[in-house]
């Protein structure tokens, strides 16, 4: 199904996105998506110092877990929220959760506030990247919702480039806790904009029960699979992932017969393509989840400080993000079938030859050359999301089920990342001690998987 009236128009300009018309409520729903993304990975790089202030070094490697498990949650509650308080009153609830749990962080006097608070923030992360592709239906008109879905999935790469690089900044000064107070602010900032820029919306039926079952089994699997990201030993780690895996199993399962469900009526239609539009979006988000362990190999077989590997880290995010300016121009519809297939084929290639390419001691051409190929990789992400999302939320056309239908494109994305660090952690550890081993374990596993995203791709068309 098309947005565009006409297979032969050509596509609208980014200036009609970013104009006077519209560009107040994309930036809205740009920065709601990009503020949790930045996220992810800021407290990472700031946690070392906030340790040495604050100690709790036992809980470290909790701060990514709850933060992604609450964001999880959030993600699959949007559509009720939307029904409830509509798209202005559902926006500033999002940027307020958000300010609250970076103001919890940055004044946090112990690690065990600091991650209630990072609990909190993921709440609010998790609205606003789900109501930013739900909302997109109502502020944008159908012919801007590919760019608009192409600016929106591009703060994913955003983020995970700027946030590394901003915790590592703000945590070279010792200031921490000002780095969650620039978080506050710009949600500040936003939740401001918000009632002038956003169109208000209809509510639906914001009593609706929520979905308990649901909602248990996604967050058990979240659980279970970032355990998996912090467990020591490949058999523990695997066994992990095969828990998330049966709850995963369960939860489609649970979805196909119950009445209150997360994902629209659609996906579980028998034909519908919407299950395999939602399944290669999860492996696009998964390759993307290499960035984990990039720098880890960029320090020990190619000499990088650590500045340097963390920039190397984000060069797949990168390419997802500048490809997507391009690609979300395309309007043919065979073309966009094409992007489609093509997208995870790219990314799985990008890995294969990034593991023919690792060597020990790598010199620095090599190490150039590895920045190209992940770049090259990233760019088969931004080939194909864009058109995905708007396949999600073309899928039916009741607006009730088309919100539901949006939203569930972030919960499948930060579902698929949380997956894809575990895996990736279990390759790793494959390895053993030898970092060349894990490193080509790594990328050779994630193409095989992300190849697989071609299959579901030609099923969605």
């Amino acid at each position: 199904m098309s947005v565009y009236d006409n297979e032969q128009l050509s596509p609208p300009a980014w200036r009609e996105l970013l104009g006077r018309e519209h560009g107040g409520s994309a930036i809205v729903l740009a920065v709601g998506v990009l503020v949790g993304a930045v996220n992810i990975y800021l407290a990472s790089s700031l946690l070392p110092t906030a340790v040495a202030e604050l100690g709790g070094a036992g809980f470290y490697a909790w701060n990514m877990t709850i933060y992604l498990v609450a964001m999880v949650i959030a993600t699959m509650l949007v559509s009720r929220v939307l029904g409830r308080w509509g798209n202005v009153g559902a926006y500033l609830l999002g940027f307020a959760v958000f300010l609250a749990g970076s103001l919890v962080c940055a004044a946090a006097p112990s690690m065990a506030l600091l991650l209630a608070g990072r609990g909190v923030q993921g709440l609010g992360a998790g609205l606003l990247s789900g109501l930013g592709y739900a909302v997109v239906r109502s502020a944008l008109p159908p012919r801007l919702w590919t760019r608009g879905n192409a600016l929106m999935s591009a703060m994913y790469g955003v983020g995970n480039f700027a946030g590394p690089a901003l915790g590592g900044l703000f945590a070279q000064f010792g200031g921490w806790r000002l780095a969650f107070a620039l978080m506050a602010v710009i949600a500040a900032g936003c939740g401001l904009m918000v009632p002038r820029v956003l169109p208000r919306g209809e509510r639906g039926d914001g009593r609706a029960p929520v979905p308990a079952g649901s909602l248990l089994l996604v967050t058990g699997a979240t659980l279970a699979v970032s355990v998996a990201g912090v467990l020591s030993g490949a058999v523990a780690m695997a066994a992990a992932i095969g828990v998330a895996l049966l709850l995963l199993i369960g939860f489609v399962a649970h979805e196909r017969r119950s009445d209150l469900r997360v994902f629209p009526r659609t996906t579980y239609v028998p034909g519908s393509p919407l299950k395999w539009v939602y399944l290669t979006l999860a492996l696009l988000a998964f390759g993307v989840a290499v960035e984990s362990f990039v720098p880890l190999f960029g320090q020990r077989l190619g000499g990088l400080p650590p500045i340097a590997a963390g920039f190397l880290g984000a060069a797949i995010s990168l390419g997802w993000s500048a490809t997507q300016v391009v690609s979300s121009s395309a309007v043919k519809e065979a073309t966009v079938r094409r992007l489609r297939v093509l997208g995870p084929l790219v990314l799985a290639a990008g890995f294969l030859v990034l593991g023919l390419l690792q060597r020990q001691e790598a010199p620095l051409w090599l190490v150039l050359a590895w920045a190209l190929t992940m770049i090259a990789a990233g760019s088969g992400v931004g080939l194909a999301y864009p058109h995905l999302a708007v396949a999600a939320m073309t899928s039916t056309r009741d607006p009730e089920e088309g919100r539901r239908a949006a939203a569930a494109i972030a919960t499948v994305t930060s579902l698929s990342i949380a997956f894809g660090t575990a895996v990736a952690g279990v390759l790793v550890n494959l390895g053993g001690s030898a970092m060349l081993d894990a490193a080509r374990h790594t990328m050779f596993g994630f193409a095989v998987i992300c190849a697989i995203g071609a299959l579901t791709a030609r099923r969605a068309s």
